[in-house]
């Protein structure tokens, strides 16, 4: 967890205390000085509950035949099966009391069933309502199948679809909050398993007494925030406590003899919420995300968040979407079939989530055992995303310092000359300036004189220089003078522009223009310089102008 620093005005421009000013002005400021909690935690997890042993045709015909005893393997047996499981929920409504809604189709289901929920008493877990809808699921069929020897025919079970009725059994744990299981009618009976992981936070929180303030399907403020960031549900655990409560499509004896029901993930939402200090500050990062991030669909720019190499035989859609709800827009970046979605919560925090569709993308195995692993890869997307808007956002920012060293200034009612990047005398000034920065008592004007003479390489650079470059340093914010004394020291916005300016100069600049003139450069930077000298040739040859 971290908390949110005192906003700093940025070196080199006056200090405004005017209302509103303590916006941020960078992506890397907001989300660094205005953030007051930080939780990573999975919000939607959908599972997939099976029976491992029936997801085959082979593996369903020695079910019937070894554990139900059944000669002949058919789909006929297959219906006594589903009428008493459908009659078994329909009498456990009856003797719980609770409502059996029909789901039409195209509705909403999270808008139907939160009526129930919401007018639920508080009396502890239960099943508030139970739902009912037609969908296409995967079913087992029986078809005729020639033995080429015998030439003699024989049922086979086969992989099929078909419309059935999905049972949505909604629960209210104590542990995990709310949550619901969708049974599917027809063997093999998988069923899925799907919960909220900010919901079960809230309710771990309230079992332990720490203080929280709700977000909608989130945390705004929590008194104990590391202690919040350490709380996980067992998932297992809770789908088997539920299962032994509600009914079940296989009987005991089943049971004992091994049918059990296996937990792989089908859906992992991994989620980064920073919550804001000030509204505004978050509303006008994000607005300025969408902006400068509109191209980070492409297909270079996605495998950078998501670590993954994406070439052109890759199975995969690379796009952005901006999607707008109202007046709230989120922002979609898709990578083969996961996406990371990003929006403005409530005004107050900054929503970005992996939505994993298929664990194998990221080499991640589907078995409920790999959540971890799974988890590390979606929370280092969102983290990675955030990097990247972080340093197309803060872009426009370096530009503006980068200007505004170049152009005279006004501080304080007082005129400040620019500080010319590549001038020799402010290039030894700086690099002198790096030279005494882990110093506790900061350094002298005499120091900095003898250093820059140095540096410079000359015997010119006086007492009075060197007072106008402290003047102007200190002014623009890149060096502070102790109080009660004539020593002055780095401060952190100067150090951070002495070193990028003194690398720059001398690791970058000053090799690439050695290169350009050097007979003896390296081959293959001489031929990209040859070539783009004939064709600025060619492109003058080609193009004479008129008398």
């Amino acid at each position: 967890m971290r908390l949110g620093r005192c906003y700093k005005a940025p070196c080199g421009e006056p200090i405004d205390r005017s209302p509103g000013h303590d916006l941020a002005r960078s992506a890397g400021e907001a989300l660094g000085n205005h953030v007051t909690l930080e939780l990573e935690c999975f919000d939607r997890l959908y599972l997939n509950a099976y029976v491992p042993l029936l997801q085959t045709g082979g593996g369903a015909a020695c079910f019937f035949r070894e554990i139900r005893g059944n000669p002949v393997p058919s789909s006929a047996l297959m219906a006594p099966m589903t009428r008493r499981f459908t009659e078994s929920l329909e009498r456990f409504a009856r003797d719980q009391g609770v409502d059996v809604v029909s789901f039409m189709k195209g509705e909403r289901k999270d808008d139907v069933t939160q009526g129930h929920l919401r007018s639920r008493p508080d009396d502890g877990e239960g099943v508030p309502c139970i739902g009912k809808a037609q969908e296409k699921a995967r079913v087992l069929r029986t078809r005729k199948r020639i033995d080429p020897a015998t030439v003699r025919a024989s049922p086979e079970l086969v992989d099929s679809t078909a419309m059935v009725n999905a049972w949505y059994v909604y629960l209210v744990d104590d542990d995990c909050g709310p949550c619901f299981i969708k049974f599917c009618s027809y063997f093999p009976y998988n069923a899925k398993l799907c919960i909220n992981g900010h919901e079960c936070l809230k309710r771990q929180l309230e079992k332990r007494s720490i203080p929280f303030e709700a977000l909608d399907n989130g945390i705004m403020s929590c008194a104990d925030p590391a202690a919040m960031q350490d709380i996980a549900g067992e998932i297992d655990a809770l789908f088997r406590k539920w299962l032994a409560r509600l009914p079940h499509p296989f009987t005991k004896q089943d049971r004992a003899k091994g049918i059990r029901c296996d937990l792989s993930i089908l859906q992992a939402e991994c989620a980064l919420t920073r919550v804001f200090d000030r509204p505004a500050v978050g509303r006008v990062l994000f607005e300025e995300i969408i902006r400068e991030n509109l191209d980070i669909g492409r297909a270079d720019h996605v495998q950078s968040v998501f670590d993954r190499r994406i070439t052109r035989r890759t199975a995969s859609r690379s796009g952005t979407r901006v999607i707008t709800d109202g007046v709230l827009p989120s922002l979609h970046v898709d990578c083969k079939r996961s996406r990371i979605k990003q929006h403005f919560k409530e005004g107050r925090a900054l929503r970005t989530e992996t939505v994993i569709n298929n664990t194998y993308d990221f080499g991640v195995k589907r078995r409920l055992c790999n959540l971890d692993d799974l988890k590390e890869v979606g929370f280092k997307a969102n983290r990675r995303l955030l990097d990247v808007q972080r340093i197309s956002h803060d872009c426009p920012v370096g530009v503006e310092t980068f200007d505004a060293l170049h152009r005279p200034a006004v501080v304080d009612n007082r005129r400040v000359s620019a500080l010319r990047f590549g001038d020799p005398r402010l290039q030894a000034v700086l690099t002198a300036l790096l030279m005494y920065v882990f110093l506790p008592t900061g350094f002298s004007n005499r120091q900095l004189r003898e250093a820059v003479a140095q540096l410079w390489q000359t015997d010119g650079y006086g007492t009075g220089q060197a007072t106008y470059d402290l003047r102007r340093l200190r002014l623009r914010g890149l060096i502070e003078r102790l109080p009660k004394s004539h020593r002055y020291r780095l401060t952190e916005d100067g150090h951070r522009i002495a070193l990028a300016c003194c690398r720059i100069h001398r690791r970058t600049l000053t090799p690439a223009l050695a290169a350009a003139f050097d007979e003896n450069m390296p081959p293959k930077l001489g031929r990209v310089i040859r070539k783009v000298d004939e064709e600025i040739a060619r492109l003058w040859t080609s193009q004479p102008l008129a008398a």
